[in-house]
């Protein structure tokens, strides 16, 4: 009997240490996890938090007044964030064309709340050939359909295909579109290719265009991918991929896009002047960082990047933020940031003060990591966000709420903040 309690105990108490050990496991694990999904930056008094992951090859993010998040994937799906998790099913799933095309540009109308409109660029082939659209859909419960396309045969290629999309302060619709390898395309004005196009929402052309009867805004681009506004200004700002052989190396470029000017491709490069062309205000030199979407910084949540134009670098693996005077056109200052830490960035995006980027490394191009692709959420280490500063953080027009689901603050429409508390998404 002696013996058997002696045994009894000894087991009891290996199995009290596995209990305790597999318990610091658990919280090894959970603790590494938060570490990799919280990571913070002390330099630049950030943080940023993963929000969404295993994504393939995340393309461009959107924003809709209840708080949903819309994404499209290259490889054809747009996907959907509801109550902060990746629904399974996608809202559209398109037969698109590969390599550097696919589901690309997303923009979700200015009155989306009432007309579940959104916006989708895309690469498609007909036989042999390449081309690109873009089209208007109607979302309803997190389903896409109702296709409408407002501007078609756009040339497409396996590389150069442009496609962001966004909607000005103006209300038109702004489209980048690539040379698709074919580099005198960008110089002719009867074709779409290595331009900035601007159309209505319906498709239709604004009779304020530079030219008659065209959808062209701007010409000459090689392969624009990122364009956004000043806010203060309203000066449209662009980014350009320079050339990677053809015509010298690297000379990625930031560019002020005004109506109707001739930005020079192929015809002048980086520094190269020519009156009959633009130069860009910013180039890379012989370091090609690929430079993909951008946005101008004009939350109140960053103080320190109030204003900034950010920029989303494929090949550069960071966000670079510059201090630009628009009206003069000249950079004043510029800093790095997350250098080589996520791998490739594709594009940016601000949302309520917060900044949010897609990485690109299943493109072909990076070197995937665990959980790759992601959406990121930066924000400062202390967001010290107080209901009393309401004012300070949401812009005009906009309430504060806290989600229910996370404690997470949001800025929406009044309309909206009475939806999501009525539903108990959301409290005051």
């Amino acid at each position: 009997m002696h013996k058997e309690l002696k045994q009894l105990s000894q087991n009891l108490t290996r199995l009290i240490g596995r209990t305790i050990a597999l318990a610091f496991l658990f919280v090894v694990l959970v603790v590494g996890t938060q570490v990799v999904l919280a990571q913070e930056f002390p330099q630049h008094d950030l943080k940023v938090e993963t929000i969404a992951e295993n994504l393939d090859v995340p393309w461009a993010i959107a924003f809709a007044p209840d708080g949903r998040i819309f994404v499209t994937e290259r490889t054809g799906a747009l996907r959907v964030i509801d109550d902060d998790s990746l629904q399974n099913s996608p809202a559209l799933k398109l037969d698109v064309g590969g390599a550097e095309g696919g589901l690309l540009g997303l923009a979700l109308d200015p009155n989306f709340e009432e007309n579940h409109y959104l916006y989708i660029y895309y690469t498609y082939s007909e036989f042999l050939s390449t081309y690109n659209r873009v089209s208007r859909f109607t979302e309803s419960n997190n389903s896409v359909s109702d296709e409408l396309v407002l501007i078609d045969k756009i040339p497409g290629a396996a590389i150069h295909d442009g496609g962001r999309i966004k909607f000005g302060p103006d209300g038109k619709l702004y489209i980048t579109t690539g040379d698709a390898a074919n580099m005198s395309l960008a110089q002719d004005l009867d074709s779409l290719a290595g331009k900035i196009l601007r159309i209505n929402p319906d498709g239709t052309i604004p009779h304020d265009n530079p030219f008659a009867d065209s959808p062209v805004y701007s010409y000459g681009h090689r392969n624009p991918q990122g364009l956004d506004w000043d806010p203060t200004s309203g000066i449209l700002v662009a980014t350009e991929h320079g050339p990677s052989g053809d015509k010298g190396f690297a000379r990625d470029e930031i560019n002020i896009i005004s109506a109707g000017k001739n930005y020079g491709w192929p015809e002048i490069t980086g520094d190269e002047k020519d009156p009959k062309y633009v130069s860009p205000i910013f180039h890379t030199g012989d370091v090609a960082w690929a430079p993909s979407g951008a946005a101008f910084y004009d939350g109140n949540r960053i103080l320190d990047l109030k204003g900034k134009f950010l920029v989303a670098n494929l090949r550069g693996v960071h966000l670079h933020a510059f201090e630009i005077d628009t009206t003069q056109g000249k950079i004043l200052s510029e800093q790095s940031l997350f250098s080589g830490t996520f791998g490739r960035l594709r594009d940016v995006h601000i949302n309520d003060g917060y900044i949010y980027l897609l990485t690109s490394n299943q493109d072909g191009r990076g070197s995937p990591r665990q959980n790759d692709d992601r959406i990121l959420k930066v924000m400062a280490l202390d967001q010290g966000l107080q209901k009393e500063t309401q004012e300070e953080i949401c812009s005009a027009g906009l309430e504060l709420v806290i989600k229910a689901s996370n404690g997470n603050p949001a800025c929406v429409k009044p309309a909206t903040k009475l939806k999501l508390i009525e539903r108990g998404w959301a409290r005051n």
